[in-house]
């Protein structure tokens, strides 16, 4: 029997889930490696989330992506965990095997890929803040501090919750000898050199309220949300003499991390996101022009 009639199964699940542009992406990596994929979308009961992925694990599934607002659960019902995804507690990348279901979480390290090859920024010794103490901010700062900033500071709305994120990964940064505190979103500091919003703003078409001198001239500022979704911090990030980059490539570039532990081949991600960054460009100008 031919591969092609024994795809490896996998799926994204989540609620909502409709707007995942995860089976375009794992279906152009697949076609590129030569791997017969079967990459589908699965929205699950927000009380029935475990049982979701049983049955689609018994059902020969090699593993699955999980998206909000599933990442916490998806880290408690994981047997065995990456350091990764144990540290961020959050997972966004499952493998069901005969050893227990194991947890990842790529998020992060496709925002470091993102960020130092296809904007160009390397980050070491660069001075990053990171907006927004949440699960996505979690799942970034392992391979952020892995790349050894000048500084990281955490600034988040209620200070007390950025606090308790730096004292989880104050071990990691002692060890890399990478400087990290926690501040309060309106009193970050000044003169970033990389700025991420990884906080939920943007999905309310608002801005975190940061002071000027936040960021030095030219400096990077990257929102985790993509597509119309990112546009005002866009904006935003341009008028403050800022380059402004939105998460697409973060989203591709994590996608890759995942199909390299489902498949063992790491996907090469510059045509997908060339193509993607075409569609989604057209669909954000067309969704800036009906508003």
């Amino acid at each position: 029997m031919s591969a092609a009639a024994n795809p490896v199964r996998l799926a994204v699940v989540g609620n909502p889930v409709s707007h995942s542009r995860s089976p375009q992406i794992h279906a152009r990596f697949a076609a590129a490696s030569g791997h017969a994929v079967d990459y589908t979308r699965i929205e699950a009961p927000l009380d029935g989330f475990v049982a979701t992925l049983r049955a689609f694990a018994d059902a020969g599934a090699r593993g699955c992506n999980v998206t909000v607002p599933f990442k916490g659960e998806a880290f408690a019902a994981c047997a065995r965990l990456s350091e990764r995804a144990r540290r961020a507690q959050a997972v966004n990348t499952i493998v069901f095997d005969g050893e227990g279901w194991l947890g990842d979480n790529t998020d992060g390290a496709g925002l470091v890929r993102d960020i130092e090859l296809n904007a160009g920024v390397g980050l070491r010794g660069r001075r990053v803040l990171v907006l927004g103490a949440g699960g996505a901010a979690a799942g970034a700062l392992d391979p952020l501090l892995a790349t050894r900033p000048a500084a990281l500071v955490v600034a988040n709305r209620t200070l007390a919750k950025g606090q308790a994120l730096v004292e989880r990964f104050a071990a990691s940064a002692a060890r890399l000898d990478v400087p990290l505190s926690a501040a309060a979103l309106e009193t970050p500091g000044a003169g970033f050199d990389v700025l991420i919003n990884a906080t939920a703003a943007s999905l309310q078409a608002t801005v975190p309220p940061l002071p000027a001198g936040t960021l030095k001239p030219g400096a990077l500022a990257l929102d985790m949300m993509y597509g119309a979704a990112a546009l005002p911090f866009l904006r935003w990030a341009r008028a403050q003499g800022a380059v402004a980059r939105d998460g697409l490539g973060m989203l591709v570039e994590q996608a890759a991390e995942a199909y390299f532990v489902w498949m063992g081949v790491r996907p090469s991600t510059f045509q997908v996101l060339t193509e993607l960054r075409r569609e989604v460009d057209a669909q954000a100008a067309k969704a800036g022009a009906s508003a």
